[in-house]
């Protein structure tokens, strides 16, 4: 613990917070959330040997086959570019088809190949993540508070770039 001298009184005085204060609780719980959630994405990288957006973009694609980007992106929550950059990979590694529509070219057509069913198989669930997963079961006034208490601690951090929209198994 840092102590320091307090010049007017000469007293000393701490300047972390204590063990049992609710700040260094919080902290102690996000802690725990992100370490499982990075967990979660490190086991399902050495699994499939694909990063965790990767292979959720992948089981989103195998469930509604013939869908394009833009559905993608909207199923996953995240920006139409940052889809795009995932199909892209998926398809350099021949995991994934993109074929042109027959008649209106502007639409991409995506389709898992059997290399990118393999990799699903083996690649530990939930598909889209453990946060999502545990979200989704919570009751929505217990979501409201949350979604409350996150935007006033947003709102002290003061983000420079707000990434909302970018998987947290992005690097």
């Amino acid at each position: 613990m840092t102590k320091r001298s307090d010049r007017s009184n000469g007293s000393t005085r701490s300047h972390e917070p204590r063990v049992d204060d609710p700040a260094h609780r919080v902290l102690r719980q996000f802690r725990q959330v992100f370490n499982a959630v990075k967990g979660h994405f490190q086991r399902v990288e050495r699994s499939a040997g694909l990063g965790g957006a990767q292979v959720w973009a992948l089981s989103v694609i195998r469930a509604a086959p013939d869908a394009g980007v833009g559905a993608l992106a909207a199923a996953m929550n995240i920006h139409q570019s940052t889809a795009s950059n995932l199909v892209k990979g998926l398809v350099d590694r021949a995991l994934v088809a993109a074929t042109r529509d027959a008649v209106d070219r502007r639409i991409v057509r995506l389709r898992v190949l059997p290399a990118g069913v393999r990799v699903l198989q083996r690649s530990p669930g939930p598909f889209a993540g453990l946060l999502p997963e545990a979200l989704s079961a919570l009751d929505s006034r217990t979501l409201k508070r949350i979604e409350a208490d996150l935007a006033k601690l947003i709102d002290v951090l003061k983000p420079v770039v707000k990434p909302a929209r970018i998987p947290l198994a992005e690097p």
